[in-house]
């Protein structure tokens, strides 16, 4: 049965599962190790790719096999994968009779987090903003509980490493509003840019629109341009997440058509997965191709 950890007993300190390492997740494990977690930072590796396996490996991740035993062995579970997949991932802890603390750190509504915590007896609601925390200062997890103490676990979880944990009041639900505000701008108005540039392309007006930018608003033409190797092959995940946010804009009357285009336009750029700088970049040429019919 796993422990009930006592931030102030330094023998009770919790083994972490982190269910889907992908490049977030592996580095927020990372974290972890990094601030001396050394009961263990679980990880699942059946069946996993290469890719995942060696990420989880340079983070210092342990790999116990399936995720049964993961959810087994562990206290605290990090569910930190696609939105998608978070109500999937949730329901697998709790058909596995997982009865710790379950951090759902994923890009979903305050309505899907709250459904979330109706599966678990202990929930925090997280939604991190940045990207994989390698260093201080770039990468922020916001949590928020109806237990006021359980946050206080992730702050005394996290301390001492590159992640800073910020709480939200307002019980679960509430980080992950924080997420859908802060996505709704940062993911939803690089969509809009990519879908401008392929409009003006598809007018043959590029030339002109990219000269008045030049003058009133040179900062797009650096964005559009510099957003498509980052952003194309993670455009995968933003479709899922562009639907989180328009149905948190439709919960509260406000409109939801500009995040349900975006959605659009984040399907239409999916075959872009996985490619890297290292690799071969995605480009603007590329993604406007593929946002026109």
């Amino acid at each position: 049965m796993a422990a009930i950890y006592d931030p102030q007993m330094t023998d009770s300190r919790p083994v972490v599962g982190l269910l889907s390492p992908g490049a977030m997740g592996a580095q927020v494990g990372a974290c972890l190790v990094e601030a001396g977690h050394t009961n263990g930072v679980l990880f699942a590796g059946d069946g996993r790719s290469e890719a995942t396996l060696a990420r989880a490996g340079a983070a210092g991740l342990r790999d116990v096999g399936t995720a049964t035993t993961l959810i087994n062995e562990s206290d605290v579970i990090l569910s930190i994968c696609p939105p998608a997949s978070a109500v999937e991932v949730s329901r697998t802890a709790k058909e596995e009779g997982f009865s710790g603390l379950f951090v759902d750190a994923n890009a979903v509504s305050p309505a899907t987090a709250r459904l979330i915590g109706a599966d678990h007896d202990r929930l925090v609601d997280g939604g991190i903003i940045g990207p994989p925390p390698s260093q201080s200062g770039t990468t922020r997890l916001y949590v928020s509980s109806d237990q006021r103490g359980e946050v206080e676990v992730l702050v005394e979880l996290f301390s001492g490493s590159a992640l800073e944990v910020r709480v939200v009041d307002g019980g679960a639900g509430a980080a992950s509003a924080v997420k859908m505000c802060f996505a709704g701008w940062t993911k939803g108005t690089a969509a809009l840019l990519f879908s401008i540039r392929a409009l003006a392309e598809a007018e043959g007006v590029s030339e002109a629109l990219l000269g008045e930018w030049a003058t009133s608003m040179p900062e797009l033409i650096a964005r559009s341009e510099r957003s498509a190797p980052g952003v194309g092959p993670k455009a995968w995940r933003f479709e899922g997440e562009m639907h989180e946010i328009a149905a948190t804009f439709a919960s509260q009357g406000l409109p939801d058509g500009f995040h349900l285009a975006a959605a659009e336009t984040y399907r239409r750029l999916a075959s872009l997965k996985g490619r890297t700088d290292s690799t071969a970049p995605a480009t603007l040429d590329e993604v406007i191709s593929l946002l026109r019919p």
